[in-house]
């Protein structure tokens, strides 16, 4: 399928030593191609595509799919695919650290940490949903700017005070909405400067018009009214007589101040909703590949709902609905049929998880093609019922 938004991954430490080029395995290749091999647990990463069977194994063809190419050139590696985390470079479980710790899993790079090597004292697991570790907060030093309003702080004094952000009227927070009433060759003007400039014979209606409910969508700010118009994006149009003036939400953080610190950070389970999405802040996140961040279904939440989600859809019982299109002396036979299976095929399943051992496909197509002879063998035998 290519490479897929997020999924669970493993390291085959059998297949790709130290040493050897850095590989991901799916689940299903952990399974069917690597089942009696030592695996790492790498937990989900996003658009990675399975390595299993492709150049970076010498000797193992892929048995779900062989016909791979020899490389996935979009997939990133670091040291969790050689069983190593955190800036510590440690194995988790360490059998050599007595400190008890959690691991937190930042958001962007994907690496693992132990929650006291990220320059602050993580909150208590229900507090936060996301964490950005200290070098990644490096790289994409913008989410200081949102840190004041968005993250979640424990350091007494760790940022400046700002005064919560306010609007001077009520308006939508998605953009500034003025009603004008320009002539067609004003509007023309207007439009071909892409200017913020108003003329001075409109200033008084247009305060007076700032009640008016906005229709603008897509729009990225909150409005304040002596707002620097310097920070302004120099995009506008026209739509339907209202006048729009986008405003970047990043430079107006910025314009307040704030403290960089080199720690980590925590972010509530919103948060991402937050982020400006103009233009040049989605350009942005671009050349610093982390588009991620404004998908919403990125996170590894979305991804454990959407999973729940599945399994309560697998739940329905197609036993049930197969009882009750059928006549009583259907469904005695039927629920004596299952429960004999059902009695067999766990005896059977017993001894894999007894013995460690991974259950293939071959051992369940063997487990019924005996299972269809002992019925046929019993089915040949004299009935003593009616039927």
């Amino acid at each position: 399928q290519g490479a897929v938004k997020r999924q669970a991954l493993y390291a085959c430490s059998t297949c790709t030593p130290p040493g050897a080029e850095p590989a991901g395995i799916c689940l299903a290749c952990s399974y069917e191609c690597h089942g009696t091999h030592r695996l790492f647990e790498l937990y989900t990463k996003r658009n990675f595509r399975c390595d299993c069977g492709n150049s970076k194994f010498k000797n193992l063809q892929c048995k779900l799919f062989p016909e791979k190419g020899k490389v996935n050139s979009g997939n990133k590696y670091n040291d969790n695919f050689y069983g190593l985390y955190c800036t510590c470079k440690r194995p988790y479980p360490d059998p050599e650290d007595e400190i008890p710790d959690e691991m937190i899993q930042c958001i962007v790079c994907e690496d693992w940490f132990h929650g006291r090597h990220l320059g602050a004292v993580p909150p208590e697991s229900g507090d936060f949903h996301e964490m950005v570790c200290q070098a990644c907060m490096k790289r994409c030093h913008f989410l200081w700017a949102y840190a004041p309003q968005l993250a979640v702080f424990l350091l007494v004094g760790m940022y400046l005070p700002v005064p919560p952000l306010t609007k001077a009227n009520s308006l939508e927070e998605e953009g500034i909405v003025l009603k004008v009433e320009e002539s067609e060759e004003q509007k023309k003007e207007i439009k071909k400067e892409s200017g913020v400039e108003h003329h001075d014979t409109k200033e008084e209606k247009q305060s007076e018009q700032f009640n008016e409910p906005s229709t603008s969508s897509g729009y990225c700010s909150k409005f304040l009214q002596k707002f620097p118009m310097e920070i302004a994006e120099t995009t506008s149009e026209f739509s339907s007589g209202w006048y729009y003036i986008i405003v970047c939400k990043l430079k107006e953080l910025q314009s307040k101040p704030f403290v960089k610190k080199d720690t980590a950070t925590f972010w509530p389970s919103n948060w991402r909703s937050k982020l400006c999405t103009c233009e040049d802040c989605l350009k942005m996140y671009s050349d610093l590949e982390v588009q991620f961040l404004t998908d919403e279904c990125d996170t590894v939440l979305a991804y454990e709902n959407k999973g729940t989600s599945d399994q309560e859809t697998e739940r329905r019982d197609p036993l049930m609905d197969t009882l009750n299109s059928m006549n009583r002396v259907q469904q005695v036979e039927l629920i004596c049929e299952y429960n004999d299976l059902k009695t067999e095929l766990t005896d059977y399943l017993r001894r894999f998880a007894d013995e460690g051992t991974v259950v293939k496909r071959e051992d369940i197509q063997h487990f019924f093609e005996e299972f269809q002879s002992r019925k046929r063998r019993r089915t040949n035998r004299m009935q003593y019922y009616c039927s």
